[in-house]
């Protein structure tokens, strides 16, 4: 038997005992060792869910994870027991339309781990003992910690975002919100070749972190809401926006703040918002959503083994699985935690 964190509906998160499955053909099992609680994760405990998705059965949380291989289904060869591996959670089926013409993040029968989506909702990878497809799993280099290995996954949706935004080398970039995702935007700006990051945020706590991923001036609004006035002054300064809070003040805000023919990269989810078509057209502004991701993944991992980016300093603690509802308590508290793991 092994250890899950399942939720069942809003703060009714629970720890299981599940059956340790053997690994069938091209699958594996992996004993997990650490996973971070992500925002996704939050909103299902705090609401059951977020938008149109809600919880309709239990489910096993979490998709940022990373383990120790444990034993190998028929006919894996290129992994052994005892390595060290990044988990993917996501899987798409390489068959649709959109897995063919090179966009297998809008897959459209994508498995990604943790997601109520689907029903039977896709169980997540907050277990002990899990077995998942050969091909999830990304080998780490000698000597990498398993900690870090559990941020390829946020690092891998803002990789994907950077590539919505295009060159950054030179680039002027505005941050709006110091969540984790905004801050390891912030960092991969920079490796980018960023030449000016400002993060914003509400509260100045989470823009201490940001100062640490490499922002050069954070600006807390609710402190000064007037702060980024100057940077709309003759038609604005930036020339792209990653836009992580799901805002609609903040989006607006930033398509003022936005020189003419500037991107905008919108990062975080919230529901409909108001937006200013006469100044996005008038500005010619490009607006790009970013989804997930795909061979991002895979680049993440390298990305963080060769040190290029440390997002180490925005983990705040690591509890035991058994200790799952302080760790999300914890997590969803912006004034005491940026990022929290579970240790299995």
């Amino acid at each position: 038997m092994t250890q899950a964190v399942v939720i069942h509906g809003p703060r009714d998160l629970r720890l299981e005992a599940r059956e340790a499955a053997a690994p069938g053909p091209g699958q594996i099992a992996i004993g997990i060792v650490r996973g971070g609680i992500c925002g996704s994760d939050l909103h299902y405990y705090q609401h059951g869910g977020f938008g149109t998705v809600r919880l309709r059965e239990p489910m096993v949380l979490g998709h940022e994870v990373a383990g120790r291989v444990a034993a190998l289904g028929p006919g894996v060869d290129r992994l052994a027991v005892g390595d060290a591996v990044a988990v993917n959670p996501s899987l798409a089926c390489g068959a649709c339309r959109h897995c063919l013409a090179g966009r297998a993040n809008h897959c459209l029968e994508m498995r990604f781990y943790g997601s109520a989506m689907r029903l039977p909702h896709v169980q997540g990878g907050f277990i002990g003992h899990l077995v998942c497809e050969a091909e999830r799993a990304v080998k780490l280099p000698e000597g990498m910690a398993l900690e870090l290995a559990a941020f390829a996954e946020p690092l891998a949706v803002v990789l994907h975002a950077v590539r919505q935004a295009g060159p950054l080398l030179g680039a002027r970039v505005l941050v709006m919100g110091a969540g984790p995702i905004g801050c390891l935007a912030i960092a991969a700006a920079r490796h980018a070749g960023a030449r000016e990051v400002v993060a914003t945020d509400l509260h100045a706590a989470p823009l201490l972190f940001a100062r640490r991923m490499g922002a050069d001036r954070t600006i807390a609004l609710h402190e000064d809401p007037e702060a980024l006035a100057p940077y709309s002054l003759e038609k604005g300064h930036f020339d792209v926006v990653f836009e992580a809070s799901g805002s609609g003040a903040a989006l607006a805000a930033a398509i003022q703040a936005a020189r003419p023919q500037a991107v905008l990269v919108q990062l975080g989810l919230g529901g409909d918002v108001p937006l200013p078509l006469s100044v996005l057209v008038a500005k010619e502004i490009t607006l790009r959503g970013t989804f997930r991701f795909h061979e991002e993944f895979a680049l993440a991992v390298e990305v963080l083994a060769r040190g290029d980016i440390d997002p180490l300093p925005l983990l705040s603690a690591t509890l035991p699985a058994g200790e799952a509802v302080a760790a999300f308590e914890l997590a969803g508290d912006r004034g005491r935690a940026m990022k929290v793991q579970l240790a299995f």
